[in-house]
């Protein structure tokens, strides 16, 4: 029998830390949960027919627009045999589109929330198994890279075709997450790195082999608590990832300002030529400032990550 109260499901945006593009070629990177940019779902009886309520879209299940995670609420519906209409409520912090893990977020806080409502329990594996289902609509054919750092608080890495691994971290300090503004454009980007490799071959595969190497560091100086290191692997993550064409005008300007606002080094993330990019602080200090720096030079959003959970409240 199903509950008929409340129940809620949580999960966290995501950004890779280093290692974007250079994976794709069979080089290791690490992706980073940011608990504190959250999507909050609430799974609840409803009357007459089922609903969804978000910042998106407001109205009936069957009119909602979003096809990935249309599926896996049908999905979670049919394969329980909820006969009852329900009311679904979702709450992001996470822009789309910015290499932030937004659909991922969405289906494990939803997956979580319907779980909780039968109070059935959920496995990791089931858990990753079931995003999958809106993933495969949304990305086609997803790493289960964004779904399984949406639903960990520990830094994963990852190499293609191998099991992701967490990996704990020892280092004090803070990354302020900077939206440029402008959409990424991932799948161009991958086209720049690919043409690249076709003219010049012997070049391109020393960048990202270096890129593949200066990962290894990231984990070292992680673990080491290093933060200068990181800051220096950081600055030299995105000399390579502007040679290799996928940064651009207004993220190297914004990049370089952050650089004289306090960043100990700063570095697109995800995709590229647009979206995100991260800078490194030591304190909660300087990543205030850096962030209101950065957001007075035009990025339109902001956000400060602890990298040590214990550091949330300083």
């Amino acid at each position: 029998m199903v509950n008929s109260n409340q129940a809620h499901g949580k999960s966290n945006a995501k950004i890779i830390l280093i290692g974007e593009h250079a994976v794709v070629y069979g080089q290791p990177a690490i992706a980073l949960p940011l608990t504190t940019v959250n999507v909050k779902v609430t799974v609840e009886d409803a009357e007459t027919e089922s609903t969804i309520n978000s910042s998106y879209f407001t109205g009936k299940l069957v009119d909602f627009p979003v096809s990935g995670i249309k599926h896996l609420i049908n999905y979670l519906i049919d394969k329980n045999e909820i006969e009852n209409p329900l009311s679904i409520t979702i709450k992001s912090d996470l822009p789309a589109e910015r290499g932030m893990g937004s659909s991922a977020a969405v289906a494990v806080a939803l997956i979580r929330a319907f779980y909780t409502y039968l109070g059935k329990p959920l496995t990791k594996t089931r858990l990753l198994n079931l995003a999958n289902i809106s993933e495969k609509d949304t990305h086609k054919n997803p790493s289960g890279l964004d779904a399984a750092t949406c639903a960990s608080e520990q830094p994963i890495w990852m190499v293609r075709n191998q099991e992701l691994k967490t990996f704990p971290i020892k280092t004090h300090g803070y990354l302020v997450i900077a939206d440029s503004g402008i959409k990424g454009k991932t799948s161009q980007a991958i086209a720049v790195v690919k043409e690249h490799l076709m003219h010049n071959p012997d070049e391109t595969q020393k960048l990202i082999s270096d890129l593949g190497q200066l990962a290894f560091n990231a984990k070292d100086a992680l673990a080491s608590d290093d933060i200068e290191k990181l800051g220096e692997i950081f600055n030299a993550a995105q000399e390579i990832l502007r040679q290799l064409g996928v940064s651009c005008a207004q993220l190297d300007d914004l990049i370089a300002l952050s650089l004289e606002n306090g960043s100990l080094g700063s570095k697109l993330t995800g995709g590229g030529k647009g979206g995100c990019f991260i800078c490194l602080t030591k304190s909660i200090g300087d990543a205030s400032g850096l962030s209101q720096a950065l957001l007075d030079a035009g990025a339109t959003q902001t956000w400060i990550e602890p990298l040590l959970k214990e550091d949330i409240h300083e």
